[in-house]
């Protein structure tokens, strides 16, 4: 028996596509742009020539670091767009929201037919999930603390769910700066390498060795700032999807779990 899904999936692998080709066809017009010599462009500085801004922003390490950042970018709006689907549903009318009103052992099976019809309509949710389950289980055990465990243990096991599906950002905020580390590395190297050569004069090793240490440190750069962009969207989405959670128990609890009724009197044992 296969489970109903609570959220629609993120298709990654396609959005890194999307992340692909918008890098490529932002940074192969700028490559060109910037290979222009520094005496075709008289007017810039020395230091905001379209060489050097190629040298800071366009190496391989850097555009790695643009894909990882604009896939991580797309997945986390993909979130956000998500979230506020999922918080549609509170409009829905899943439950009964009327003052005093009561839902009985006999009104579950029409509420979950409501739910299902509703979730066939406007999409799988969390709240119709939450609702669907302590429905059935309140049907069944005719119990409100039940029900109110349901919810519980369902609020927690789409938490997990949640944290495990936002897993490939996490990671992107984690490998960005490992990339740019390793382009540091790789300048770091070749200017040792032209310190072993000894064979150029020096003003020639000092300025190899400064290039080489120049593409070092853009690379860190580059990586350090797209992390710190990736890390927020990655907290805002997280803190976005437990507000999610935490409104879907809280409407459950108000809107079901407290408004659940047997009239049926409890069995006394007697002695």
């Amino acid at each position: 028996m296969s489970l109903p899904p609570s959220q629609k999936p993120t298709r990654e692998w396609l959005l890194l596509l999307v992340a692909f080709v918008l890098i490529a066809v932002i940074c192969i017009p700028l490559w060109q742009w910037s290979g222009q010599s520094e005496a075709q462009a008289g007017f810039f500085s020395k230091f905001r020539s379209p060489e050097r801004l190629g040298r800071l922003l366009l190496g391989p390490e850097q555009i790695a670091c643009y894909i990882c950042a604009a896939w991580a970018g797309f997945i986390a709006a993909s979130r956000f767009a998500e979230v506020r689907r999922q918080r549609r549903a509170f409009q829905q009318e899943l439950l009964p929201t009327e003052e005093g009103a009561r839902v009985l052992p006999e009104d579950a099976r029409p509420l979950l037919r409501k739910i299902d019809q509703v979730s066939d309509r406007r999409g799988p949710s969390i709240l119709a999930t939450m609702a669907r389950l302590a429905l059935s289980k309140f049907a069944v055990s005719r119990s409100a603390t039940d029900a109110s465990e349901v919810v519980r243990t369902q609020a927690e096991v789409e938490q997990g769910r949640l944290v495990a599906s936002i897993a490939t950002v996490q990671y992107l905020a984690w490998a960005i700066p490992a990339i740019g580390f390793l382009g540091t590395v790789r300048g770091l190297a070749g200017g040792m390498s032209m310190a072993a050569a000894g064979e150029e004069s020096t003003q020639q090793f000092l300025d190899q060795a400064t290039r080489h240490l120049t593409i070092a440190f853009d690379c860190t750069f580059v990586a350090l700032a797209l992390s710190l962009v990736v890390m927020y969207f990655l907290h805002a989405i997280q803190r976005a999807e437990e507000n999610l959670v935490l409104d879907c128990q809280q409407y459950c609890q108000e809107n079901l779990v407290l408004r659940l009724y047997d009239p049926t009197p409890e069995t006394v044992s007697e002695f």
